[in-house]
């Protein structure tokens, strides 16, 4: 039986002419003997959020189409499920290595100034600041994130972002200081990451140097997808990706979406050539504007989300619908932060749902987990089953159940 409010202890004791049990009178017991005036509070809910930018010549279009349906974005990110969000966006492009083979030579390129560094956010002339993210605060946030979404179309044509989000979270960046070309302040303690690729090719990642595929000038073959098995996993991705932590030592929640190569109707993977006066291309099988069969993009959206509500086509027509999902992901989290929480057993949760019905839900009761406070880190309750958070919930409550 779920533990009750104490006011409804003493009704049903005094209805029933019984006294009631308490935990508070078990040999040892930490629980208060009263009521307290003052109730856990429930943190804002940190996130880190990272666009990964295409800046390769065939993006100018999506970049700007992702730039229009941005205000949709901030505004579902504002809203915030019930939770006061707490978030700040910073940008990366897929630009780190190129490697060609050009008249008999094989030509490498790096990229030192983007590689996983946080790009500049430029002023209303389109020139840099010193400014590396913006805060969800901030009242010129869509305007500073439009202009910081058009990375242009000058960067590498061999899209690599999982090796530029590994370079942007992992040191040596993440612990050097953006006056010196990091990205260090970025990611906060306590903070989930999101990470949003924005891409029309297949990933080519890969933490060897220099890196072990070589393109041609031949574009009806994909050489990323058929020499994938030189690349590094996707798998391998995945866990130090699952793997980072923040300076308390505490695991960082990591999220992810794409909106890249794969099918219109289904998120389908797989290649069709497309004939043009122009040459034969590579494209998605359902994504007639793609340079890539998608399948690594699909693959690491899956290790995130089997349902893959994380996915979508960059062959959309328009992304508000899309960018609009993302931002549910980056607000319900299924966990939150407490404080003034004298013992989890007393935890209970109540979820105003979007038709006004409130769920009730506790640790007692099997629907929370507890995880207790480190040093410099709070409390923190995980929501289960049943009482799984949802992207329309007005609000979400903790209260003491305690014992009279």
């Amino acid at each position: 039986m779920k533990l009750r409010t104490c006011a409804h202890l003493l009704l049903i004791s005094t209805l029933l002419g019984v006294a009631c049990r308490s935990p508070v009178d078990d040999p040892g017991s930490t629980l208060p003997g009263k009521c307290e005036s003052e109730s856990p509070v429930v943190a804002p809910q940190k996130t880190d959020i990272l666009f990964v930018i295409d800046n390769s010549s065939s993006m100018e279009e999506e970049q700007e189409g992702i730039a229009r349906e941005l205000p949709a974005f901030v505004e579902a990110l504002t809203q915030g499920s019930g939770v006061v969000q707490d978030f700040r966006v910073g940008v990366i492009t897929t630009s780190v290595y190129r490697r060609v083979l050009f008249q008999g030579q094989v030509l490498d390129r790096e990229y030192p100034d983007q590689s996983g560094r946080l790009q500049p956010v430029p002023d209303t002339g389109g020139q840099p600041t010193d400014e590396r993210f913006i805060e969800g605060s901030d009242p010129f946030l869509v305007e500073k994130f439009r202009r910081l979404v058009a990375q242009g179309t000058e960067g590498s044509g061999q899209e690599t972002p999982f090796e530029a989000v590994r370079l942007a979270v992992t040191e040596p960046l993440a612990a050097t200081a953006i006056s010196e070309g990091g990205n260090a302040g970025f990611l906060r303690d306590g903070a989930r990451l999101l990470v949003v690729v924005v891409t029309d090719e297949e990933d080519c990642s890969s933490t060897q140097r220099p890196p072990p595929v070589t393109l041609t000038d031949n574009t009806s073959v994909d050489i990323c997808s058929e020499q994938a098995h030189l690349l590094t996993s996707v798998d391998e991705y995945f866990s130090i990706f699952q793997g980072l932590h923040d300076s308390t030592g505490a695991s960082r929640e990591v999220l992810w979406a794409t909106i890249g190569p794969v099918g219109l109707a289904d998120k389908s993977v797989g290649t069709v050539l497309d004939v043009t006066p122009g040459g034969t291309f590579v494209r998605n099988v359902d994504c007639p504007t793609s340079y890539g069969p998608g399948f690594r993009q699909r693959a690491m959206a899956e290790k995130f989300d089997q349902d893959l509500n994380n996915l979508d086509s960059i062959c959309k027509e328009a992304y508000q619908q899309t960018l609009v999902n993302i931002a549910a992901l980056a607000t319900v989290a299924q966990s939150i932060d407490v404080v003034n929480l004298p013992d989890p057993r007393l935890a209970q949760v109540e979820l105003t749902r979007a038709d006004g019905q409130v769920e009730r839900c506790s640790v007692a009761a099997g629907d929370l987990r507890y995880e207790p406070s480190g040093e410099d880190r709070s409390a923190r309750l995980y929501f289960l089953g049943s009482c799984l958070r949802r992207a329309d919930d007005q609000k979400v409550e903790v209260k003491v159940l305690c014992a009279g």
